[in-house]
């Protein structure tokens, strides 16, 4: 059995995603939902260690609440899927192992677009997953929970954790399991606010990435992670810097398009009877 753990601040988000696609199982679940639609936890880290701490299933599963799992095997699927992966420490359904390899089967956004050209057709090592989904054996996160201290925020918790188990010995896997994620991340589509920040991330993500380069720098050079590659040892405020001509560019690109598109059903529109 699998318990399904997702803090959520939107019910009706959750409702229409998440909740949604787990009536529709053929298999048993456990469901801990965190509410977190008051503010009560300020990091995703303290809210799921809190959800997962009397979790009962053989597998945890981390989800976010606008998440669907697109079909009403999946959870039967997934567990049968991860009991033939030996020394598993996490999977999830989307990861990178190196420079250029973000590996998903997910699609994302709206309209729901692929979220990676690189498919795989069986379990695949990894260095780090995205935290949209992920799923850990239960005795393995008995041994290591989320780090707290170091992301006392809303991102990089699973990096910080695929990090840390890999250390343990235990495998990182991206797994070939079809989902949808309604959310295509925060990353800032504004270029005055990518220069006003320096980066097209929030801050947030950079204050928690500062304390994830120390905290693994005597163990990881480079550390790929959903958005980027991030060195160790080279200070963060360089390589924030380093990368604004390729946000701003990627930005203006966006911009363009939404132009292009807006130009397109507004002309559309005025042609129709």
């Amino acid at each position: 059995m699998i318990s399904v753990v997702c803090v959520y601040n939107n019910k009706t988000i959750l409702e229409d995603c998440l909740l949604k696609s787990l009536h529709v199982q053929t298999t048993e679940y456990e469901l801990i939902l965190v509410d977190n639609t008051e503010g009560r936890f300020k990091s995703a880290s303290k809210a799921l260690n809190f959800g997962a701490g009397n979790a009962k299933g053989k597998y945890v599963m981390f989800v976010h609440q606008d998440v669907d799992l697109c079909s009403n095997s999946w959870l039967n699927d997934v567990e049968k899927m991860l009991d033939s992966i030996p020394g598993l420490g996490i999977a999830g359904v989307a990861g990178r192992k190196d420079k250029g390899s973000f590996i998903t089967a997910i699609r994302h956004g709206d309209p729901p677009v692929p979220a990676s050209r690189i498919h795989i057709e069986k379990p695949t090592l990894v260095q780090t997953l995205d935290e949209c989904l992920v799923i850990v054996p239960r005795p393995v996160f008995h041994k290591l929970q989320f780090d707290e201290e170091t992301c006392d925020d809303w991102h990089l918790y699973a990096v910080d954790y695929c990090l840390s188990v890999a250390v343990l010995a235990l495998g990182v896997y991206t797994i070939p399991m079809y989902a949808y994620h309604r959310s295509k991340g925060s990353v800032v589509r504004n270029p005055f606010r990518i220069i006003l920040n320096t980066g097209s991330l929030p801050e947030g993500y950079y204050c928690t990435l500062r304390k994830l380069l120390v905290k693994h720098r005597h163990c990881y050079r480079m550390i790929y992670a959903t958005t980027e590659n991030w060195d160790t040892r080279l200070p963060l405020t360089f390589q924030r810097i380093r990368l604004l001509p390729r946000d701003l560019l990627l930005a203006g690109k966006e911009h363009g398009l939404r132009m292009v598109r807006r130009w397109t059903q507004e002309s559309y529109i005025q042609k129709s009877p």
